[in-house]
């Protein structure tokens, strides 16, 4: 269809079309090959160069013949008046193009009525490219896209569960989902120190503690990436970061280490995951949980009064490589200060 509508337009409109998509389509060809090192798509870039150069070529011959018709008339006439005189037939070499007839008065009608339709075919040919230029402009934006792999997860569009009792009293705690908003960062790749991946899976749930009979809310949001998973929960007791500490020395907690995390108490500390192995086979039953990767985790206090709560922030991997702490203390002083209710006071 394209080049059926290419071949309505006239020369002096096509051929300078083609030359400027030919030249812009092959520079950029080039250059994406270059930076690429792509051989396959320079070779492309190069055509559209020679075909652009083809073009050039063909343009400037048909301007020398147009501005100076006069030399090839005058060539016309001598060959006439020399045949005249020997009473032969001009002779012209095989190559050369017979000489175009007189135009008849009805042609002599037609000229304007051509070049008005010439300047309307014109006028149709740069609308035309105008509308296909915008198409392919848009329709990157428009139209949806089939590769969701390069789309980082989000949270929204969850349904919103029924929130625990506990969610509505005061002063009401954060829930899962805002927890996993405020987790869920575009920088937060770059913050675990692997800036070329995106988002796999992010959740948020609004649950309450084991063993506190629902008294107790533990809102947790968990981002998975390739190399990384990350997870944000938040312990609503009243325990103390110091009483946290002396928990952990009866627990499997190792390599803890306290410090001071934007003003707050805080702890650093390590502890296995557990892994869940679960059959879809006819039994439906699964193997016993097993010790999992190692985790890193730095808890911070909800105040600076530490009057109770924590912060848990979680890193871990299933090769079993963990970044430096200064990774979590990078999560937590960019995700803490964003979290609304508590931390706050």
């Amino acid at each position: 269809m394209l080049g059926f509508l290419l071949r309505l337009l006239p020369f002096w409109v096509r051929e300078p079309l083609l030359i400027a998509v030919g030249s812009v389509l092959g520079v950029r060809i080039m250059y994406l090959a270059v930076s690429d090192h792509d051989r396959v798509a320079a070779g492309l870039g190069v055509v559209f160069l020679v075909f652009t150069a083809i073009r050039v070529h063909m343009v400037v011959r048909a301007l020398r013949a147009r501005r100076n018709p006069s030399r090839a008339a005058s060539e016309d006439g001598a060959a006439v008046e020399a045949a005249a005189r020997t009473g032969a037939e001009p002779r012209r070499a095989p190559d050369a193009p017979a000489a175009p007839d007189a135009p008849d008065v009805a042609d002599a009608r037609d000229a304007p009525e051509k070049d008005h339709n010439a300047g309307a075919q014109a006028v149709a040919a740069v609308a035309v490219f105008g509308a296909l230029a915008a198409v392919l402009w848009w329709a990157p934006r428009v139209m949806p896209s089939d590769d969701n792999s390069a789309r980082p997860a989000s949270c929204s569009g969850e349904k919103p569960a029924e929130l625990p009792k506990v969610y509505k009293e005061k002063p009401q705690p954060v829930t899962g989902a805002e927890l996993c908003k405020a987790l869920n960062r575009p920088d937060l790749a770059k913050l675990l120190g692997t800036p070329g991946e995106t988002a796999t899976t992010a959740s948020g749930t609004s649950n309450t503690a084991l063993l506190t009979d629902g008294k107790v809310a533990q809102p947790e949001a968990e981002v998975a990436f390739d190399t990384y998973t990350v997870n944000v929960s938040a312990t609503y007791n009243e325990m103390s970061t110091d009483q946290y500490v002396k928990l952990m020395k009866f627990g499997d907690e190792t390599d803890v280490k306290t410090l001071t995390v934007l003003g707050r108490p805080a702890v650093f500390s390590s502890d296995h995951t557990v892994r869940f192995q679960i059959s879809l086979g006819s039994g439906g039953t699964g193997g016993p949980a097993e010790q999992g990767p190692l985790a890193r985790t730095l808890s911070v206090a909800f105040d600076r009064d530490d009057r109770g709560g924590y912060y848990d922030i979680t890193v871990w991997s299933t090769s079993g490589a963990l970044p430096d702490d200064s990774v979590l203390l990078g999560i937590a002083e960019k995700v803490l200060p964003t979290i609304r209710g508590r931390a706050v006071r």
